[in-house]
């Protein structure tokens, strides 16, 4: 029970990309920060809602998940540099290893993250896949 109050607490995080941006020196930061990093409490950080579009900054291919990943390898995981400036790590899904390049422009989609059993809690979250 605790895990599905968590879950229902986190939502908009987990279906949105909202992070912080500080209005005196204008930094954004994901995920969300409660003091900006270079201002400290001189800074007023806002919550922004990120438009989930970027470019990868770099990538990996992952050959030997975690038990609970299995199934999914090889999956891919990035650092995008997304538009308004944040960064953010995702899986990249709907293409093979080989077709993502440094540089590639994508695109946040919503996907299943991982169920709890056969019958039990489905959890979905952004993943990003390369745009067309």
């Amino acid at each position: 029970m605790k895990d599905i109050v968590r879950g229902w607490r986190h939502i908009p995080q987990r279906y949105n990309l909202i992070g912080s941006k500080c209005s005196l020196c204008g930094e954004v930061y994901f995920p969300k920060r409660v003091m900006c990093p270079e201002c400290r409490r001189k800074g007023k950080l806002e919550d922004v809602t990120f438009s989930g579009k970027g470019k990868i900054h770099t990538y990996s291919v992952i050959n030997t998940p975690t038990e609970e990943f299995k199934v999914l390898s090889p999956y891919i995981v990035a650092i995008i540099d997304l538009e308004e400036g944040a960064k953010v790590t995702s899986q990249i899904v709907d293409c093979g290893e080989n077709d993502v390049k440094i540089g590639d422009e994508v695109e946040m989609v919503f996907r299943k993250i991982k169920a709890e059993g056969e019958e039990g809690v489905i959890s979905y979250g952004y993943k990003f896949k390369l745009k067309k």
